[in-house]
């Protein structure tokens, strides 16, 4: 008799390695099922643990990575067809083509550790959380990056989350995969062996959440009433003809509904330049703003004399003028590479040739406070985040997540956004078409929000604070580095015990 294959290696493993990846989705926002994440993931080292084949390990990877994606991101489709008019055929390709090299990443990671020889430990508590976390950066810079889905986000209402004000969500990717690992290790213990791994898990637990209950920052300046207005435009209707004078009057009546000292409108709440938008329109919002003694953000694209034209943010009321323009784009559909130029003929997205704004903008000085401003999927990239800080002593996210429509997006996008006030210890204020218009406070829950799809103003009263986090400080570098030496020491370890230790006559034994 033939002896019976490892299921690892058998045909059946990719395939259940896609299952786990699609399962974990459920750890992310809006289910939050938590656990799912480490589960999952020590589902996964557990395979590559029983594999030798490093393309093995690479298949098992992506797999993994084409289920998670596949589930997770799936909403890339609604933009490209239900809105960017892309034949539904096309869409699902450039759709199916997008997940699957997000998938390459966990497969790099797969394939690596593989390639690294060490013993079940060393590899499950050092070399696989450095390596995953490592090729999530990459994912996140490589191609301007993608840093949606990172596994750090599963983690905002765990102990784990302390780790965030320290090493940012990249710190508590680090931990969570030292938490599967040690997981998938225990699976494989028994005795003192596996208490002792359980014993180790614990620890970390209970570290993280010691480090939630440090107060980072500290409340500056008084509270001030912010207002937060949600349009509820749809996207097949804003840049249609006709609409225009229907949306000014939607805002306008909106903003008078307001007696806060900062008024918060959402990304191109105008879906006009603002050189070609009413003069009389803008004054009354900015009158309205001064009457309050305070000021109003409007989101608004923006074109200056040489051609170029930005997304931004403007102020209108008792503050000088000033503006905030989005420095992060997004790739085919707010600007086209030179290479990609036929894309343009296959899309139909209006405002699609922006050009970066600058790399270390001013904090905004609006209502008495200094406001670090950011615009729609800016606020999934940490570092730039901080770039005001820690001058600024309030976080302001403006999007139009209308774009994926009832999708997982808004919840996947206001959890990412949880994870930056987290990691910054301050209070994000955020403003959308269609929803998900919330206020999040500096230790990441969310104070107050809006229901998805409903015209309405959300107001509250909130705190600005001070101070710098060592995340604020210092960005991802520690993280990085902390993964880095784990991979290094963890490749280094079997090599140290290897060598052959020289007796005192000289004789190796």
């Amino acid at each position: 008799m033939s002896p019976v294959k490892p299921f690892c290696a058998s045909r059946s493993a990719p395939l259940a390695a896609f299952i786990a990846g699609a399962a974990a989705v459920a750890a992310f926002a809006p289910l939050q099922w938590w656990w799912l994440a480490p589960t999952s993931l020590a589902f996964l080292f557990h395979l590559w643990l029983r594999t030798d084949s490093p393309r093995r390990a690479a298949l098992l990877g992506f797999a993994y990575g084409l289920g998670h994606f596949g589930f997770g991101v799936s909403w890339i489709y609604i933009s490209l067809h239900d809105f960017g008019a892309m034949h539904a055929a096309l869409a699902v390709l450039a759709t199916a083509l997008y997940c699957a090299y997000l998938a390459l990443f966990p497969a790099l990671a797969g394939s690596l550790q593989g390639r690294l020889g060490a013993g079940p430990a060393t590899r499950l508590l050092m070399i696989i959380p450095g390596l995953w976390v490592l090729a999530e950066w990459l994912r996140g810079w490589l191609l301007t990056g993608f840093p949606w889905l990172v596994a750090g986000y599963s983690q905002i209402d765990t102990p784990l989350a302390g780790f965030a004000p320290i090493l940012g969500v990249y710190g508590v990717s680090f931990a969570l995969t030292m938490l599967s690992g040690a997981l998938a290790l225990a699976m494989n213990r028994s005795g003192r062996a596996r208490t002792a791994v359980l014993v180790g898990m614990a620890l970390l637990l209970s570290a993280g959440g010691l480090l939630r209950l440090v107060e980072w920052t500290v409340p500056a300046g008084e509270p001030i009433r912010v207002a937060l207005v949600q349009g509820n435009i749809p996207q097949s209707l804003k840049f249609q003809p006709g609409r225009y004078e229907s949306t000014l009057a939607t805002y306008r009546r909106l903003v008078e509904r307001s007696k806060a000292r900062l008024i918060v409108l959402p990304e191109t709440a105008i879906p006009r330049y603002l050189d070609a938008v009413d003069a009389r329109f803008l004054e009354h919002l900015a009158e309205h703003a001064r009457a309050q003694n305070g000021d109003l953000l409007l989101g608004v694209p923006l074109a200056d004399r040489t051609g170029r034209h930005f997304n931004s943010l403007v102020t209108l009321g008792a503050s000088a003028p000033q503006s905030y323009s989005k420095r992060h784009l997004v790739p085919l559909g707010e600007f086209v590479p030179a290479e990609f130029g036929w894309i343009v003929r296959v899309l139909r997205i209006p405002l699609s040739n922006f050009s970066p704004g600058p790399e270390n903008p001013e904090p905004l000085a609006v209502a008495g406070s200094l406001v670090a401003a950011n615009i729609c999927y800016e606020d999934a990239f940490g570092e730039e985040i901080i770039r005001q800080l820690p001058q600024a002593s309030l976080l302001v996210n403006v999007s139009n997540v209308a774009w994926f429509g009832d999708s997982l997006a808004p919840e996947q996008h206001l959890q990412i956004s949880r994870m930056r006030s987290l990691e910054t210890g301050r209070t994000m204020l955020r403003a959308t078409n269609t929803g998900l218009t919330a206020v999040i406070g500096p230790r990441g829950g969310v104070a107050a929000r809006l229901p998805q799809f409903s015209e309405g103003v959300l107001e509250s009263v909130v705190q600005g604070h001070a101070g710098a986090t060592p995340y604020v400080r210092l960005g991802n570098m520690p993280a990085l580095l902390l993964a880095a030496f784990a991979v290094l020491a963890g490749f280094l370890v079997p090599l140290v015990r290897a060598r052959p230790r020289v007796s005192a006559g000289g004789e190796s034994r």
